[in-house]
């Protein structure tokens, strides 16, 4: 057993440099202050702790160089918690699926969370910036749920960083899932236009309910195959709402097979006892139009095993 002494860091401001220029004020506080959780780091900037040119501040305000951001004291571990095992290093390095010297693709494995926190010890960037010294300065482009698995991009400077994302303000990208969902699908069904709120369960878990007032959420389907009891489809997203495939289907009675958040648990049940132990949820590519970056995670085979 170590005894994990607690470090004081007291107030202090931050002056943006062209590093962080564009960056999200959270991914710019989960890169700064090492051995601080995740969720402290969200409590503090919403309890408006942390300040951005004296203002509060959203957590997805976008930095500008120049910026003075204050962080209030906090306490922080003398050792951070971002242990990867040597199997799950090994399972991430396998997935890189396109590597260049500006970024990676990885076809994420399911059950890796994109980030640590909230009881994760280390998810994928965090193993990824471990994996290689040219990588430790890697940060998410974007996320893809824990139980979701495909195409997950990741930045390795932070001038392409800001390149990703004005391509995502600028809707130049293109995000394709495959899916396989219970029952049997309408053919004419190719969109589902219904707004999207998030809001919080009793649990304290973070869910997305349709809702009138909510953001526009728009979703385009394609019946690829029907079976007894199931229907694979494809799904491009136009908007990038949370959970926004998964909520979409479930309004449409068709919930993904293993979603044990959105889904039916009673059909669940079933196909657990035949063996799958995971979400019918991939995304299978994805597309920077004006980067010219685009690449494909293979599907993986249980899609096609449970048509069969």
């Amino acid at each position: 057993m170590f005894d994990m002494e607690d470090i004081f860091n007291p107030v202090s401001t931050y002056r943006v440099t062209s590093d962080y220029d564009g960056v999200r004020l959270d991914n710019c506080l989960i890169a700064k202050l090492k051995g601080l959780p995740r969720t402290r780091i969200y409590s503090i900037i919403r309890k408006g702790e942390v300040r951005v040119n004296s203002s509060r501040s959203k957590p997805s305000l976008k930095l500008k160089k120049g910026d003075i951001v204050r962080i209030p004291p906090f306490k922080s571990s003398s050792k951070t918690s971002s242990y990867s095992s040597k199997k799950d290093k090994q399972k991430i390095f396998e997935s890189i699926i396109k590597k260049d010297k500006d970024f990676l693709i990885i076809n994420k494995p399911v059950g890796f969370a994109c980030h640590g926190g909230s009881g994760i010890s280390s998810g994928v960037i965090e193993i990824i910036r471990n994996i290689d010294t040219k990588f430790k300065n890697a940060h998410l482009v974007h996320r893809i749920d824990k139980d979701t698995s495909g195409c997950l991009v990741i930045a390795l400077r932070k001038s392409f960083l800001r390149k990703f994302h004005q391509e995502i303000r600028n809707k130049h990208v293109d995000k394709i899932y495959d899916l396989i969902v219970f029952g049997q699908w309408p053919d004419d069904i190719r969109s589902v236009n219904v707004p999207l709120s998030k809001k919080r369960s009793n649990s304290g878990e973070r869910e997305a309910i349709v809702e009138k007032g909510g953001k526009d959420s728009l979703t385009e389907f394609q019946l690829v195959k029907s079976s007894e009891g199931f229907s694979r489809l494809r799904a491009k997203i136009i908007t990038g709402r949370m959970h926004q495939i998964r909520a979409h289907a479930k309004y449409m009675g068709f919930p993904v097979v293993g979603d044990r958040k959105y889904g039916d648990e009673g059909l669940n049940e079933k196909t657990r006892k035949n063996g799958l132990n995971r979400m019918l949820l991939h995304a299978s590519s994805i597309n920077f139009r004006n980067l010219d970056i685009h690449c494909k995670a293979d599907t993986p085979k249980v899609f096609s095993d449970i048509m069969l």
